[in-house]
């Protein structure tokens, strides 16, 4: 089988980290964006923004975990965003329910 790969990208500004995610989120790689999140969450900014555009695949145990970012962020007082959310994964958060319990701020180039 091979390996998922995530790659993860932070930009840091005085309001707000924004962490580019490229590849799947699934069990094999969620630990690491909880790292990541949780690093971000040390010094809490008002916002963390996670790009997901180049995110491919999502499993369950991956959209679990953005649902505990989302709590971990709200309870520093920081709000987690998600961005470029793609159509399978738009999908999958009205399937399940979970649209309502995560921000999602869709940036959709005209063009």
């Amino acid at each position: 089988m091979e390996r998922a790969e995530l790659t993860i990208t932070v930009q840091r500004t005085s309001d707000e980290v924004i962490l580019g995610l490229a590849g799947e989120i699934d069990m094999l790689t969620a630990t690491r964006l909880s790292a990541v999140v949780n690093e971000a969450l040390a010094d809490p900014p008002p916002r963390i923004v996670l790009d997901l555009a180049g995110v491919t695949f999502c499993d369950s145990q991956g959209l679990g975990t953005l649902v505990v970012l989302s709590r971990k962020a709200s309870h520093a007082q920081s709000l987690l965003i998600l961005t470029n959310v793609g159509d399978f994964l738009l999908r999958v958060l009205d399937i399940t329910g979970l649209r309502s319990a995560l921000m999602v701020r869709n940036e959709q180039s005209a063009g």
